[in-house]
């Protein structure tokens, strides 16, 4: 392991079985094929449940839908990336050398799904509970209260309370397109609400930001029909 990551490891206060899994959880695809996505996407589902966990212990006694406010402003790009900063992640990032040049390290999408990644490394390098001490840890500084519940909803928060509220199903989101070179992409993405059968389209950097566009287009579609 090189010092880089020996570093971030002590950081991390988790020492790796198999360190070629926190590697792989710094590399971008458009350095390599072994890249961090399949390790994004489990870190995800990880840090959820680590965080719900947190919320019931802290704030249990918030209703449910206050709760998912809170955490979805915990788990949103803009918090992991401050949390990633902060981790020191850019250090260690592997890029391909279009990504270096475009200032890859300090995009906030890229920062965000590493550290994902890592929590995802974690937990296969050691389970859940060495996962969820991790998160803890990230999370030390973030003042945790009530007030958290009065935090701005995302777009698509808003959309889907729009929706239930009218007992309408949840909207379907879609991957039209991805543009771009692999080092600078950007997705389109197509919001459906099957009822209506309309449609919007959102672009975003990643796929979570085109969703989050679509779905506001959406939103201001149905919020300017007439009752």
């Amino acid at each position: 392991m090189n010092p880089e990551l020996l570093a971030l490891q002590a950081r991390l206060q988790h020492r790796f079985a198999n360190p070629r899994l926190l590697e792989r959880a710094l590399t971008h695809r458009s350095f390599s094929a072994d890249h961090n996505e399949r390790l994004e996407f489990l870190g995800d589902s990880v840090l959820n449940l680590a965080i719900s966990g947190l919320l019931f212990e802290k704030l249990g006694a918030l209703p449910e839908g206050d709760l998912s406010r809170v955490r979805a402003n915990l788990v949103k790009q803009d918090t992991l990336f401050e949390l990633a900063q902060a981790l020191g992640l850019s250090h260690g990032l592997r890029l391909g050398d279009g990504e270096k040049r475009s200032g890859g390290h300090k995009r906030p999408s890229i920062l965000a799904d590493a550290l994902e990644a890592v929590i995802g490394s974690v937990f296969l390098d050691g389970g859940y509970e060495p996962a969820a001490a991790l998160v803890r840890r990230l999370y030390a500084g973030v003042e945790l209260n009530t007030r958290m519940s009065a935090l701005g909803k995302d777009p698509k928060t808003e959309l889907q309370e729009w929706l239930q509220a009218r007992k309408m199903k949840l909207p379907v989101y879609r991957v039209v397109a991805t543009l771009g070179e692999a080092h600078k992409q950007t997705f389109d993405v197509e919001c459906t609400v099957q009822e209506t059968g309309h449609s919007e389209r959102g672009i975003g950097a990643s796929r979570r930001a085109g969703e989050q566009a679509a779905a506001a287009a959406m939103l201001q579609h149905l919020q300017a029909k007439p009752a």
